[in-house]
């Protein structure tokens, strides 16, 4: 049985998703597909607009086999990070044959070429790295430069490429992830075709970019989904139709609260994840300025600090995350894997006996059991998980009204038979 591997968001599932659960069929040969998925909060510092479980869905609707939750330690970070927990648990199933990941790049050996350079980080490589930085180059060019004068490769401007696009850049970090972690799960990387990454607009042409679905959501009104039609398979549009999108903004009353009590309380924010000194007196700087959540980040932001960065260690102060939490987290890898949702042929899951048979951290479907079960960093990230999900739960409870609260401890595996 061959096995492969997808380290995804899906903030929405959409139909460039879809290509590759089917190319990973049909090229690759995997007889079954793990999606690592991101639960309420996403890399770049903002609520799924929809939850993980209704995202589950749609990745067991579309080809998935089963869906594990990275945790929010790992899934609410810079993109090294996120690439070494979603490595780790990834590696700790146990069952892995391929990585398969998207980049613009879609060249496999130059990706690995470059990954081994700032992985293995020579002294030649952090001499040119240090000396870029010190004439006030950014981190991503600085990188960039010393792998440059380090390659063999005679395309200059291709390596350049690679450093300068976000799905080059999260390839990078898996590259590096299993190179450190001394993985033996084979990498396959596609060709991302259609919208860029950053595109906002949808074109009937091209198949779309998650960031375009999700600026069409916040300006559509109400929960109206048909102007999607032909971007998502249609099982997921059904199940984007049955649900209320949440955005940064749904999170400003509670993020303001949290700040000024923590003002109040510890005078300052440098115990939180990814917090500087810098950053922290910023913030207190600017409280009295607070108008909503992304005017916020804007007012926060500088030179040195991206509109990205700023909203991921806001939310880490929302979400109580702490820096010494985050690096025991680093240390020690994922400690569990959850499982969210899976699918059965016949009413058997070769996958996942599989995966019990051979995983090296426990499988939690019950996140009240898990609480019992994990101890340690595998404890405070579960208890990070669950206290993520009920926010997240109680902030989309407040903008539907007469919805009840759903309790992330009750909540059960979703199980689609086929």
């Amino acid at each position: 049985m061959k096995i492969a591997a997808i380290i995804a968001e899906y903030n929405p599932f959409h139909n460039g998703h879809l290509l590759q659960l089917n190319t990973i069929r049909e090229t690759v040969g995997a007889d079954e597909i793990i999606i690592l998925m991101s639960g309420d909060f996403v890399q770049r510092g903002a609520p799924a607009v929809i939850d993980k479980y209704a995202r589950c869905r749609m990745a067991l609707a579309s080809g998935a086999d089963a869906v594990f939750e990275l945790p929010v330690y790992f899934a609410l970070a810079s993109a090294e990070y996120f690439a070494q927990g979603a490595v780790s648990l990834m590696d700790r199933l146990g069952v892995t044959d391929v990585l398969h990941f998207g980049s613009e790049c879609g060249d496999i050996s130059l990706l690995q070429d470059c990954a081994k350079m700032i992985a293995d980080e020579s002294d030649a490589y952090r001499r040119l790295l240090n000396h870029h930085l010190k004439t006030g180059k950014s981190f991503p060019f600085a990188r960039s430069e010393a792998v440059k004068a380090l390659s063999a490769d005679c395309n200059k401007e291709k390596i350049t490429e690679v450093f300068a696009t976000p799905n080059n850049i999260l390839a990078l970090e898996y590259l590096k992830a299993l190179r450190q972690q001394k993985s033996t799960v084979k990498p396959l990387t596609l060709q991302r075709t259609g919208a860029g990454f950053h595109a906002d607009t949808l074109s009937p042409k091209e198949l779309p970019s998650a960031n375009a679905i999700r600026k069409s959501l916040q300006n559509a009104p109400g929960s109206a989904v048909s102007h999607l039609c032909g971007h998502l398979p249609d099982a997921c549009l059904q199940i984007l139709k049955e649900n209320r999108f949440l955005f940064l903004d749904d999170f400003s009353q509670v993020l303001l609260y949290k700040l000024m009590q923590d003002a109040y309380l510890n005078g300052n924010f440098s115990r939180f994840f990814d917090i500087s000194p810098a950053l922290s007196n910023t913030i207190s700087a600017k409280l009295m300025q607070f108008t909503s959540f992304e005017t916020f980040v804007q007012l926060c932001k500088s030179k040195h600090l991206t509109y990205t960065r700023i909203c991921r260690s806001l939310m880490h102060i929302l979400l109580d995350m702490t820096q010494e939490h985050a690096d025991r987290l680093k240390a020690d890898g994922c400690g569990y894997a959850r499982l969210l949702g899976f699918r059965t042929k016949n009413g058997r899951s070769r996958l996942l006996n599989t995966i019990q048979e051979n995983a090296a951290i426990p499988v939690i479907t019950s996140p009240a059991k898990g609480l019992h079960m994990l101890t340690g960093s595998a404890r405070i990230s579960l208890e990070a998980d669950i206290h993520a999900a009920n926010l997240y739960e109680g902030v989309k409870a407040q903008k539907v009204t007469h919805v009840s609260l759903l309790n992330e401890l009750t909540r059960e595996v979703i199980h689609i038979n086929s």
